[in-house]
């Protein structure tokens, strides 16, 4: 291979779009894959509709980073959502907004846009090398890869972007492996942990035989001072679903610290405790609870099915007491699913290792984006933007340092 500008390892959005920008520039760019075909992640996110980003005030979506969001903040701003729009826009994946403010391509899936962005990258000159895993740094700090159909690829490239993800779903290629050779050259990585998972519960037998699959639709989740619209989902080891992941963080180090974490759950949020108890009153003579449950409160019967496991059963007949239930039904978790069926991961690289190009301090020339950095968010296109946005800011860290390193041989 005749000399290369830049190594990327990695094929998810992060590593894929910072590719695009360097070759936009006139880099050489070579991307290397431990598996034999790229964006398996970014393939499976889009089966469930691919939500690129969000429509929310620029302001809001930064909130959603939390601690992250400082040192983030930049990287975003320079690629918002609009930007992000434009560019699947201009692959022909157009896009649009959806009644919860998310946004997606029309085509509602991953793939057209993927074969789209692969052609546009090729015609680049980048190169995608698949079925190579990387094993680290060799003598005067080349590359190393073992190629899947035997031997070793040794890469001298004068920078590197790592975009090696989380530990998710590691039967798609990432699986935190990447830890381990980092650590070895002295980086500090925060340990890798399960987000946006969903959460053990002791359901009683009937609870997981009748109800697993069912989802609890327009409830009010609450916990350590934050309150989530959504939906969940019961499943037969617990809960999981767009309202839960919204609050792993708190809950998941909740559960590191005590043990357990109890979740308030608004069966009704739409209503008043007050106004509930009105209805509840009106309890006709020989109306089965069930019955009267789906009339007087509207709740469906996994949502009735909720109030009896937290109550063993024992729901209080008394309008105002079960109307305060109905607002506040205390739910025990036990346990967070493994970080091998997490939809993304929680720490990583810590912002204090890299400088504001994203280059790691410690490692001059190479480069770091997308999941590996040490910041965790929501679904709701929030992961995917993040992913864009630092793959960006990277390649633009990238172009500075290699314009350096031209200017200090001149």
């Amino acid at each position: 291979m005749s000399e290369l500008d830049v190594a990327i390892i990695g094929t998810g959005p992060a590593g894929l779009i910072a590719a695009e920008r360097l070759a936009e520039a006139g880099h050489s760019v070579a991307i290397y894959e431990r598996m034999a075909s790229p964006a398996r992640k970014f393939l499976l996110a889009g089966r469930g509709g691919l939500n690129l980003t969000h429509s929310e005030p620029l302001d809001a979506l930064l909130d959603r980073y939390g601690e992250a969001r400082p040192w983030l903040e930049p990287a975003i701003h320079a690629f918002p959502p609009q930007a992000l729009r434009d560019w699947a826009d201009g692959l022909g994946a157009e896009s649009f907004i959806g009644s919860s403010g998310r946004i997606f391509p029309r085509a509602m899936k991953a793939s057209p846009l993927l074969r789209a962005w692969l052609a546009r990258l090729d015609g680049l000159g980048v190169q995608l090398r698949p079925g190579r895993l990387w094993t680290g740094w060799g003598e005067n700090g080349a590359l190393r890869f073992t190629v899947r159909d035997g031997g070793e690829e040794i890469v001298s490239p004068r920078a590197t972007l790592l975009a090696l993800g989380g530990a998710s779903w590691p039967r798609l290629g990432s699986d935190g492996s990447w830890v381990e050779l980092l650590a070895e050259k002295g980086a500090v990585i925060a340990p890798l942990r399960p987000a946006n998972a969903g959460f053990s519960v002791d359901w009683s037998p009937l609870m997981r035989e009748r109800f697993a699959g069912q989802p609890l639709k327009r409830i009010a989740l609450s916990f350590a001072g934050q309150r989530v619209l959504g939906e969940a989902m019961i499943d037969a080891d617990g809960i999981e679903g767009g309202a839960i992941y919204a609050l792993s963080g708190p809950l998941r180090e909740a559960l590191a610290r005590d043990g357990e974490a109890t979740l308030m759950t608004d069966l009704r949020p739409d209503l008043s405790a007050a106004e509930l108890a009105i209805r509840l009153a009106k309890r006709r003579p020989g109306e089965t609870m069930s019955n009267h449950l789906r009339k007087a409160a509207g709740l469906s019967p996994v949502a009735a099915a909720v109030l009896r496991e937290v109550t063993n059963g024992s729901l209080p007949a008394e309008p105002n007491a079960l109307a305060e239930l109905i607002k506040a039904a205390p739910v025990r978790l036990t346990g967070m699913a493994a970080i091998t069926r997490a939809i993304s991961t929680a720490g990583g690289i810590p912002a204090e290792e890299i400088d504001r190009d994203f280059m790691l301090k410690r490692l001059p020339g190479v480069f770091v984006a997308g999941e590996m950095l040490d910041w965790e968010a929501p679904t709701g296109g929030y992961l995917l933007q993040a992913c864009f946005a630092t793959g960006v800011a990277a390649a633009g860290g990238i172009g500075k340092f290699l314009g350096d390193a031209r200017h200090a041989r001149a």
